[in-house]
Parts: structure tokens; sequence; C-alpha cells
């Protein structure tokens, strides 16, 4: 469009439009708060932790068929979800989603090939959630080793069809690093909760006889890069994939389970499916009333169990009130029998 001569220019005082979207995002998401939830799956303990909504849940493959305990827990938090979607009155914007968004899976460093296990479970669980590969203890292996590991660990997944998370690069400002990333997969680790003393710092190590395996240094593992690539530069992506591709096929198969389809045969829109959802819903406020109307009796109660206690208190009291002042009278006429009597054996010794 050809600029006009005549028009004022105006300055702008500051970004405008979609620049300033990225800004709204992250106030939105720093007031309201949201959840980041990792899996990991190759320990030897089970154990939740809940760090700055960083929360962290840990298996450990020990049978053939672990996978499916694994495969279970995802699809409870996944139903979890839908039976919060289909309430009439829903609250998903304060809801703690416990979706899995991410599940680090930690392969043994034995240097050779992946057991059937490790395999196994890997496909039962691609289509459930973001898989990333991790290899564990990679101190206990040499760098040459580690390398080739590393490739043979890639050509076995894809030869047995695997489907692993790649970071995007469709986004040209994460493209680069992404790409990166995505050729040091698996990423291999290495883990300490002691500290030890390099320079005048105390950082997280390990301690050898013949030196020290600094965890957060990138040139003895790559646990820096893990990191970065889950909580900086990967999480939105990872809670996005999880809503849009694992979350979406759980609810679509649940769905044609109890029934419900878009189209007929002919792609014609089935009625069959408004009316068992306009059935569902009579039946949830149904339940909502009957909720309703048992809080209320609840409450009705609780009320009257409180008059009944504040009227057993009242009786009491009154009845310790009697009991003293009978006791009280009992004494007064005590004592004016005595006085009585003695004024009597008074009287007789006169006469």
């Amino acid at each position: 469009i050809a600029a006009d001569k005549n028009a004022r220019p105006l300055a702008l005082s500051g970004h405008v439009g979609f620049d300033s979207l990225p800004d709204q995002l992250v106030n939105k998401s720093t007031s309201q708060g949201f959840c980041f939830n990792i899996l990991c799956i190759g320990k030897l303990e089970t154990q939740t932790q809940l760090l700055q909504k960083v929360q962290t849940f840990t298996d450990a493959p020990e049978e053939n068929t672990i996978y499916q305990h694994i495969v279970d827990y995802i699809d409870t938090q996944f139903e979890s979800y839908l039976q919060e979607e289909l309430k009439i009155k829903r609250s998903l914007h304060n809801y703690h989603d416990s979706r899995i968004h991410a599940c680090l899976y930690f392969i043994a460093p034995s240097g050779h090939s992946l057991k059937s296990l490790d395999l196994v479970t890997m496909k039962k669980l691609d289509s459930k959630v973001n898989i990333i590969p991790v290899i564990a203890k990679a101190d206990t292996i040499s760098k040459s080793e580690l390398h080739k590991f590393k490739i043979k660990i890639m050509s076995e997944l894809v030869s047995n069809g695997v489907q692993i998370y790649q970071f995007p690069i469709d986004d040209e400002t994460v493209a680069k690093i992404n790409t990166a990333m995505n050729g040091h997969l698996p990423f291999a680790v290495v883990g300490s909760t002691e500290e030890v003393s390099i320079g005048n710092k105390m950082v997280k190590a390990r301690q050898y006889p013949w030196g020290v395996v600094q965890v957060e240094n990138e040139n003895h593992c790559d646990f820096v890069k893990l990191r970065e690539m889950l909580i900086c530069v990967n999480m939105e992506d990872l809670r996005e994939q999880t809503h849009t591709r694992h979350y979406e096929l759980y609810r679509r198969c649940k769905l044609e389970e109890m029934g419900f389809r878009d189209t007929d045969p002919e792609c014609k829109p089935v009625r069959n499916m408004i009316i068992k959802l306009q059935d569902a819903l009579i039946e949830l406020k149904k339940c909502e009333r009957s909720t309703f109307k048992f809080e209320q009796l609840k409450r009705m109660h609780a009320e009257e169990k409180s008059k009944l206690e504040e009227k057993r208190r009242s009786l009491e009291e009154e009845m310790s009130v009697f009991s003293k002042r009978k006791a009280a009278t009992e004494l007064l006429q005590a004592q004016a029998f005595n006085t009585s009597t003695n004024n009597k054996k008074d009287k007789d010794r006169k006469k």
C-alpha cells in the first residue's frame, strides 16, 4: 500500500500488538502458576517430590510386566483430567494437572546395547508420554565408549520403531540449539547429593581416588544440557505435546469406547452421540443435586448436634447448681438440728 504523504507520523512509546504476548504469557503463568511433571523410570526407589511446580515420580522396571503399572499410572492422570473436563461446572484454570509432561528413561551404562525390557517398555510408553532417554552413571565408562554407546542406542530405538521426544526445530528462536541437542541424545548424566570443594566454592560432585566428576560441568556430563532443555528451552512444548498429542489420543479412544462418534459411516453427524451426551449430563446433574442434598442434610445434622450439645451442657450446669444448693440446704438443716438438740440438752441440765 502506498504511503500517504499527508499522513501524520506517530511515535510509539512502547511495544504493541503481538510483541507484548510473551510478556503477557509469562506474567499469567507466574501469577497463576502451572504444573510440569517429570516421570523418571529406571531407579530403585519410589518417591514423590515437589520443587517449585516441578513434580517428580520415580519407578523401577524390575519385572517384565512393570511397564503396565507405569502405563496405568499415566492413564490414571489422563482419566482424572478427562473427568474434570467432562464436568458441567469445570474449573480447569485452577485444576492441579498431574499429567506427565516428560519421561526420563534411565538406561544402564552397559556400553553394549539396550535390554529387551527397555525396548518393550519404551515402545509401550511412546504413544502416551514424551520419552527422553538418559544414560545413568555416565562416569563409569570412558568417553569413547560413551560416544559409541549413544550411537548404538539411537540406532536400536529407530530400528525398533520407538518414538522418543525430539526437541522441536520449527521455531527459529530455538532451532539452532535444539538441533545441536538432538545430536546429543541420549543425554549422559552423573548424579550426586554430596558437595565437594572445588577452588573456593562447593559443588555437587562425585569424589574418586583418581579425581572429581562434577555434576554441573558440561565437560564431565550432560546434566546441564538436560536441565536447560527441560526447564528453560522446551518446557512449554513438552506441556503442549502432552495435551495436544498424548492426552487427545487417550481422550479420543476413551470416548470411542463409550460409544461417542463425530460422524457415521456416511460422514453425517451422529444423533446418538448427542443423546448419550445429554443423558450423561442429566446423570451428572442428578449426582450434583444428590451431593448438594447430602451436604445440606449433613449441615443440618451438625447444627442439631451442636444445639443438643449446648442444651446438654446447660442442663449439666443446672444440675450442678441444684446439687450445690441441695448440699448447702442439707448442711444448714443439719446445723440447725444440732443447735436445737444442744439447746434442749442445756435446758435439761439446768433443770
